[in-house]
């Protein structure tokens, strides 16, 4: 081997020849001479040239520029297209710093002072960048800038003094009013007491907006699709559908509620929670406001939904309290008890009372246990199974069923319209999930008529299918109206049918919510007893869920069947006995080879062949779907060569040769092609003989 470690002079070693080049070698980058002579116009080129902005300039010579950066990063978690800036140039720009500002609307302030404090970083520890160079910069870290904690802004209010205006008229007043008896003026009312602000710690404010966040998600994802819903640009004022149970005990004045304004405020819990009932008068509904913000402020340990569940089942409650204190106010004040005013709400349910008293034929069943409400006390907080979780057919999934009671009244607790037969599913596990709904539905149902199991296949929320029995083609329909699956309540819906029963649930497609993130997940193929687990695509948390046993109570019995169309046909006397053959066998001249009569779907009439029918009737004939055997003249569903009873062959198979049909023939004419005898002697003795 030969040592590399004791080199000659001039010869070439493997290894670098120094380890750091010269000083003098290290070359700059290239500057562009009109960058050199006027940097601050050659990056103003460079915007315009990049972002296409509006430029305009100032007074003491400072230019604007309004441009859009698009965020380059494809993962960019925020719900941001395009971020409005207007970046102020300075006329002695590089000697002074670029500034920016962030123009979006619909980004709090306290997340655009991150984003403007971030570029100041970035010029502060840049030295030397290009106004391009920076925008980049700030483009790379926008993701960062806007994960940090939100910067807290405070909201300058100004308010003018007007105490000597007022101290002024007095003055004029006194000086040049002649002297006139001056009516006794009524006693100022005693001013409030100062009630200083209340305030939280740090620890206590984050808790509060990280409670707040979280159940604004469950409220958002629960109710963003319902009809009424809408929310204000700051997500402080909710607009949610409002259902009340017993919506005929309210004050007349406040029937027509239909939604509430709820107001959420950013210190929820820490701040109270409000309600404006919408469509109905301010002074009838302030009362009911009032009561419900003070029992909001008493329970925060309660969520938004339960607060929500409690108003639809207590608002009739609440406005008799409201009625009551208004009374008892006005006794007060003329200075006479309340007895009157009892005995007269008294003497105003006595003829209902005596009405229904009346009906002695009546009698009153009880509810079943499972139907029971959770807390028909009206105390009830968590009763989310009766109100939030079911749907209304007719809103196309709304927060609860609108009865039509007319002018019926209703004696006993008002609940939602329980009708046709209801689906639930007993012990169900739902872990991850909080909520879980029926968007297919395949269904097993018995016809009325013949009791015949069929399947309703692609049954959708609200949308009512049509289909017929396969054997007695009896007509019949089913209508899924859907309800949420959560913890406190384990009823999937109602179905509607009409001419059949439900019998079992088919594999059918769910879509759970992730309890985590509130989003729904994708739909879902289950069955009963199969266990369903999957992944959030939100979130990545894992959920699932099973349906151990499905339940079917029917409540109400289905619409009648449909009547028939027209009057029904007679039926036809052939004179056929089993086991004898049809005359001819079934065959016809039509058809020599075939063994069997058709019955035709068009006219239920029966006939040898298609022409048959052509022939004998006057409406074109449709496909027969059963048949009678040449054979043994039973009646059976149609089969393409066998009767389904005596075996034997109901179409004649082709002969072969000479002995066309087994028996022998010597007719040329149903001779076989490659039968030699078909063609001889034409035109031989045949001809003479003629001749």
């Amino acid at each position: 081997m030969i040592s590399t470690r004791d080199l000659r002079e001039g010869a070439i070693d493997g290894r670098q020849a120094v380890a750091r080049a010269p000083t003098g070698h290290v070359v700059p980058k290239p500057v562009p001479e009109s960058q050199t002579q006027d940097p601050r116009k050659y990056q103003l080129n460079q915007m315009k040239k990049r972002f296409s902005p509006i430029q305009n300039t100032l007074q003491d010579g400072t230019t604007n520029l309004l441009f859009r950066l698009k965020p380059s990063d494809p993962d960019f978690p925020f719900e941001l297209d395009y971020l409005e800036c207007e970046l102020q140039v300075p006329a002695s720009y590089p000697e002074k710093r670029p500034i920016l500002r962030v123009k979006n609307k619909e980004i709090p302030r306290g997340f655009a002072v991150n984003i403007e404090r971030g570029w100041d970083r970035l010029v502060h520890e840049k030295h030397g960048p290009t106004l391009l160079a920076l925008t980049n910069a700030l483009d790379k870290n926008l993701e960062a800038f806007l994960s940090e904690r939100k910067t807290e802004t405070i909201t300058l209010l100004s308010f003018k003094d007007t105490r000597h205006l007022d101290s002024s008229a007095t003055a004029l007043g006194e000086g040049s009013a002649p002297a006139v008896q001056e009516k006794p003026k009524p006693a100022p009312a005693p001013r409030r007491a100062y009630v200083p602000e209340e305030s939280f710690t740090n620890e206590e404010i984050t808790a509060a907006r990280e409670r707040r966040a979280q159940e604004v998600r469950q409220l958002e994802a629960r109710m963003s699709r319902l009809p009424h819903y809408r929310k204000s640009a700051d997500g402080v004022i909710y607009s949610l559908p409002l259902e009340p149970r017993r919506r005929t005990e309210l004050p007349v004045e406040l029937q027509r509620i239909q939604s509430v304004q709820l107001i959420i405020p950013l210190l929820y819990p820490l701040q109270p929670l409000k309600v404006l009932l919408d469509s109905v008068e301010s002074k009838d509904a302030e009362a009911v406001e009032e009561i419900f913000a003070e029992r909001a402020a008493q329970n925060k340990h309660l969520n938004l939904t339960s607060h929500l569940n409690y108003l639809a089942q207590n608002v009739h409650t609440m406005a008799k309290q409201a009625q009551a204190a208004q009374q008892h106010e006005m006794a007060l004040k003329h200075g006479s008890g309340t007895p009157n005013t009892i005995n007269a709400s008294q003497q105003a349910t006595i003829p209902r009372i005596t009405g229904e008293d009346a009906k002695s034929h009546i009698h009153v069943i009880p509810r079943p246990p499972e139907w029971g409400f959770s807390g028909e006390s009206g105390e009830s907080d968590d009763s989310d199974d009766d109100y939030w979780d079911s749907q209304d057919e007719s809103d196309g999934g709304g927060a609860a069923v609108n009865t039509d009671t007319g002018n019926v009244s209703v004696s006993g607790p008002a609940q939602q319209v329980e009708r046709g037969t209801a689906m639930s599913f007993p012990s169900v596990e739902l872990h991850g999930i909080e909520l879980l709904q029926v968007s297919i539905l395949n269904l097993s149902v018995k016809c009325e008529r013949c009791r015949t199991l069929n399947e309703v296949t692609g049954l959708k929320p609200g949308v009512e299918k049509t289909s017929s029995c396969k054997k007695c083609a009896t007509a019949f329909t089913a209508k899924f109206r859907q309800e949420m699956v959560h913890q406190n309540s384990v009823r999937a819906g109602f179905i509607d049918v009409a001419g059949c029963t439900v019998a079992d649930m088919l594999p059918s497609t769910f879509i759970p919510t992730c309890s985590r993130c509130s989003t729904p997940s994708q739909g879902l193929v289950s069955v009963r007893g199969e266990t369903i687990t999957n992944v959030c695509r939100e979130c990545h948390a894992k959920f699932t869920f099973k349906i151990p046993e499905v339940k079917f109570l029917a409540i109400t019995h289905g619409a009648p069947l449909p009547p028939t169309i027209g009057p029904r046909r007679r039926q036809e006397k052939l004179g056929l006995h089993a086991g004898e053959p049809l005359p001819q066998k079934g065959t016809c001249p039509h058809y020599r080879r075939s063994y069997r009569w058709f019955r035709f779907s068009c006219c239920g009439r029966v006939h040898p062949c298609d022409k048959c029918h052509d022939v004998a009737e006057d409406h074109p004939q449709e496909w027969a779907n059963r048949m009678i055997c040449g054979w043994c003249s039973r009646e059976q569903n149609y089969a393409v060569e066998a009767c389904a009873f005596c075996g034997r062959s109901v179409i004649g198979k082709k002969g072969r040769g000479f002995w066309e049909g087994g028996k022998g023939t010597r007719d040329k004419t149903k001779m076989s092609k490659k039968d030699r005898r078909k063609f001889q002697r034409v035109g031989g003795s045949e001809a003479r003989k003629k001749d």
